[in-house]
C-alpha cells in the first residue's frame, strides 16, 4: 500500500473486543461509519456509535494503571492505528490498562471520493496574530456534547469493571493526539462526573486556558515544526501559574499525527518520556502517592 497520503479505501476491520457505549447517535447523519486507509493508517469516520477497546496487560505486568486513549482526526475522522490500537498497545506492554475510545465524530461526505476532495481542499492558513488571541486556542470552538459523553461514558465503564480489569480507581488517566487532545482538555475542564488523576494532550492546542483548581498533573508533547505549535506556550504557563505539576516536550522536529514516532525525528522519545514521568510521578506504583 502507498504511503504517500492519498485515501484508499478499507473493509471496516471486526474490532472484536470492542464494547459499545450505548451513547446515543449522531444527529443529521446520513452516511454510516466506514473506514479508509492513508499513510498507511487505518482510519474511521462518520462514527454514529462510540466504542471502548481494552487493550489489557498480562496478568504479571498490571500496575493497575489505567489510561483511555483518544485518537485524533479533526472530529472528523479518527486515526485508529497510529494514535489508537498502537499506542494503546505499547502502553499495555508497560503493565498499563489501556482503552481505546473510538468517539463519534461529525459527518463527512458519504462518497470517498467526494471525502478526500473535501481532506484535500485548500485551507486557511492561521493568522500572524493569532498566538495573541484571547480566545482559548487550547479548545476547539464547536460544540462537543457527544463527545465528552462518551468519553464520561468510558470512564464510568472502566469503574464499573475496575476489579474484572484489574484498575486502581485511583489512578486512571487520559490522553490524547490532536483533536483527541482537544476533547482530552475538554474533558477535564467540563465533565462533572470523570476524576482523571492526570491528563497527556500530545501535539493538542497550545493557548492560555483557564486551570480549574483540582485539574491533574499534565504531559503535554509538541514539536516546533507542527502548525498548532505557532511559538505559544500558553496552556503551560496556565498549568505553572495555577501550580498545579506539569511537564512540557518541546521537539525540535515531528510535525503532526506522529502517533509513535515516525523515522528520524527527535520526538520520536516522547513516549518513553510519559512512561517515565508516570513512573516517577508514581501512578505506576499501587499505594504511591503521586507529588
Amino acid at each position: 500500500m502507498a504511503q504517500d497520503g492519498t485515501i484508499y479505501p478499507l473493509d471496516a476491520p471486526t474490532e472484536p473486543n470492542a464494547i459499545l457505549l450505548g451513547t446515543g447517535s449522531v444527529e443529521d447523519q446520513p452516511a454510516s461509519e466506514s473506514w479508509f486507509r492513508q499513510w498507511g493508517d487505518p482510519m474511521a469516520r462518520n462514527i454514529t456509535s462510540a466504542t471502548l477497546t481494552p487493550f489489557l496487560p498480562e496478568p504479571g505486568k498490571a500496575n493497575g494503571a489505567a489510561i483511555i486513549v483518544a485518537p485524533g482526526g479533526g472530529y472528523r475522522w479518527l486515526s485508529m492505528g497510529n494514535e489508537g490500537w498502537e499506542v494503546a498497545a505499547a502502553l499495555a506492554e508497560q503493565g498499563i490498562a489501556a482503552f481505546v475510545l473510538k468517539y463519534r465524530l461529525f459527518p463527512t461526505p458519504e462518497s470517498l471520493d467526494d471525502f478526500s476532495d473535501w481532506m484535500n481542499r485548500p485551507r486557511i492558513a492561521p493568522s500572524p496574530d493569532s498566538s495573541q488571541s484571547k480566545e482559548p486556542a487550547s479548545l476547539p470552538q464547536i460544540d462537543l456534547s457527544n463527545q465528552l459523553e462518551d468519553a464520561e461514558a468510558a470512564y464510568a465503564m472502566i469503574i464499573e469493571r475496575a476489579e474484572e480489569w484489574g484498575v486502581d480507581t485511583e489512578r486512571i488517566g487520559m490522553i490524547g493526539f490532536s483533536a483527541g487532545a482537544g476533547l482530552t482538555m475538554h474533558s477535564t475542564l467540563n465533565s462533572q462526573t470523570m476524576e482523571l488523576a492526570f491528563i497527556g494532550p500530545i501535539y493538542g492546542g497550545m493557548g492560555p486556558i483557564e486551570v480549574p483548581e483540582d485539574a491533574p498533573p499534565m504531559f503535554n508533547v509538541i514539536a516546533t515544526d507542527d502548525f498548532l505549535f505557532r511559538g505559544q506556550f500558553g496552556v503551560i504557563d496556565s498549568w505553572y501559574k495555577a501550580g498545579i505539576p506539569v511537564e512540557f516536550h518541546l521537539y525540535q522536529n515531528g510535525g503532526h499525527g506522529f502517533g509513535l514516532g515516525n523515522p528520524n525525528r527527535t520526538s520520536n522519545r516522547w513516549f518513553d518520556a510519559f512512561i517515565h514521568w508516570l513512573n516517577v510521578n508514581g501512578f505506576l506504583t499501587t499505594g504511591l502517592k503521586k507529588s
